[in-house]
């Protein structure tokens, strides 16, 4: 590798500029230090989002290129990996939160000890998390607070402590949320509006949020709805203290001799290789792909991978799956209206009960069609062309909508992120080989849960019920975790309670790779609050050491 320039030697690089990597990068800045922030996607423009049809059929134009990044699956070692898009999330500045629907609801705090909970749980590696909800609560806060976040704060009866109520609140609900909510109130199930990254009045200096119906997976054109790109990367802007580099791939981390965090080696846009010195190292590229940035770090020090010597950089990888029944009711329920905003949830089968036969539980939330396929579409047994599918979209476009959830699939050590060993990216580097097998656990939630949303939707008047389970992890939430873990012992863990590789006192992974267990809801608030709490503890720890 012939690197034509280098750069001058700077405090922190963060590797990501997406929802974890720029509030890491909002705090630092913030505290006085100079970040450059390596993106190996494009810094896109609001102008340049919208909900163009066409261009989204077959793969939403924010996803990876399957083409030019491709990864591998494979259900277990035994097997062949074939190239698959499996949990894509957007190479861009901004990251998931440019095509986010921009639910934030918080952990619980049994979601830090369910191990403890729920005891052993076989074929798993379940554990409690070395953190509390304690600990994370102040950043929630200040995530929620920086964001606007709309919502009600003790109407989840199943909520932790809240140290403040929302700053704004709740978007006015729907027609399907009162479908919702009526369902749940007649089953005596507490419903609450969900917490949602979107304005429900002006707040600092930045307007109400247009709520598009088609900004979700496709971007928001108005640059109205609060995201990474919309608020912290701004705010890191405004300290002229962060150097953010769009459209930089980095192939490697390079350690110095004592082992340390020397340099991230990274091709611009221009196809240059430049090398970056730093104090401090903070991977944010999503778990899947810190991971394969640790594994393509590979030196005499760390012949396995950098931060590798326990062989757990990659596995207990956890990623969710979506599922929903789908209700179909006589009057219109113009579920494509708001996109997917202004949403109505439960945590009512969130907290542990052994008498439903599995570990654990899952946030609930009717969601809408308008991104915008029908979701019809997704049915098993529809006609996919002529009369009596055109028949059946007039049917459920604007009378119907789902009741979906997130399966808290649980980790497991062969479920991992690899480097292919024959599959290469545009670029000539190995992708990310991804081993993927569903539980029993996940399995019975997945059909209890089902089945008890749908009792939802038939108590709120549905004339047609589908229940469409799951059996397999596709990928298809766009939720990664665990590859990274946390904990107190090295020789169970990558990382330390601050996030802090065991091995590698100046490298720091800050996006879901450090979560220890999937949990049951939409880990990105969390993501964003561990972040802040990483970011403060690096400002603290290392206020004395700055160059």
């Amino acid at each position: 590798m012939a690197q034509k320039r280098k750069p001058d030697r700077v405090e922190v690089v963060i590797i990501g500029a997406g929802a974890s990597g720029a509030t890491a990068a909002k705090v630092l800045t913030e505290r006085g230090f100079r970040v450059v922030a390596l993106e190996r996607g494009p810094w896109r423009k609001r102008e340049s989002f919208g909900g163009d049809e066409l261009a989204n059929v077959n793969r939403y134009n924010l996803w990876p290129d399957p083409i030019l990044n491709p990864r591998t699956l494979r259900a277990s070692a035994d097997e062949g990996a074939k190239i698959n898009l499996f949990c894509p999330v957007p190479q861009m500045v901004g990251g998931g939160t440019v095509h986010w629907q921009g639910w934030l609801p918080r952990f619980t705090e049994s979601d830090f000890k369910l191990r403890s909970i729920v005891g052993e749980v076989p074929g798993t590696t379940l554990v409690d998390w070395p953190i509390s909800y304690a600990d994370l609560e102040p950043y929630y806060t200040e995530v929620e607070w920086a964001f606007g976040v709309s919502g009600a704060g003790g109407v989840n009866k199943f909520e932790g402590f809240r140290s403040k109520d929302y700053p704004c609140p709740p978007l006015p609900a729907t027609r399907y949320g009162h479908k919702f909510h009526e369902g749940c109130r007649k089953l005596g199930y507490n419903s609450f509006p969900t917490p949602m990254a979107a304005l429900s009045r002006p707040y600092n200096g930045r307007p109400v949020t247009v709520q598009s119906a088609f900004a979700q997976q496709h971007g928001d054109p108005t640059g109205t709805r609060s995201s990474a790109l919309s608020v912290f990367v701004p705010d890191a802007l405004k300290t002229g203290r962060y150097d953010l580099r769009p459209d930089c791939y980095v192939h490697e981390i390079r350690v110095d001799e004592r082992g340390r965090c020397r340099s991230a080696v990274y091709q611009d846009a221009e196809g240059d290789f430049i090398e970056q010195e730093a104090n401090i190292f903070i991977l944010a590229c999503g778990a899947i792909e810190s991971a394969r940035l640790l594994l393509l770090s590979r030196s005499g020090r760390f012949p396995n991978g950098l931060a590798n010597g326990s062989d757990l950089v990659g596995r207990n990888a956890t990623f969710h799956e979506f599922s929903a029944a789908v209700g179909v009711f006589e009057d219109p329920i113009y579920a494509w209206a708001g996109g997917g905003y202004v949403a109505a949830s439960s945590f009512q089968f969130y907290e542990h009960d052994e008498k439903r036969g599995f570990a654990g539980g899952c946030h609930i939330a009717c969601a809408g069609v308008g991104i915008p396929l029908p979701i019809n579409w997704s049915l098993p047994g529809r006609p996919a062309w002529g009369a009596e599918a055109k028949q059946i979209d007039r049917d459920f476009y604007n009378h119907s909508f789902a009741i979906a959830m997130v399966v808290h699939d649980m980790p497991q050590h062969d479920n991992r992120v690899e480097l292919d060993d024959k599959v290469k990216d545009a670029w000539g580097l190995p992708v990310s080989r991804i081993t993927n097998k569903i539980h029993e656990n996940d399995l019975k939630m997945g059909r209890w849960v089902i089945d008890h949303n749908a009792e939802i939707l038939d108590a709120a008047g549905a004339k047609r019920v589908y229940r469409v389970y799951i059996d397999r992890i596709t990928g298809n939430c766009s939720h990664q975790h665990g590859t990274t873990r946390m904990g107190d012992d090295p020789q169970s863990s990558v990382l330390n309670k601050w996030c802090q590789a065991h091995e590698v006192d100046n490298l720091f992974v800050v996006d879901g790779g450090p979560f220890p267990t999937a949990t049951g809801a939409n880990p990105t608030l969390t993501i964003m609050a561990n972040a802040w709490r990483v970011a403060d503890y690096i400002a603290s720890r290392y206020k004395e050491r700055k160059p």
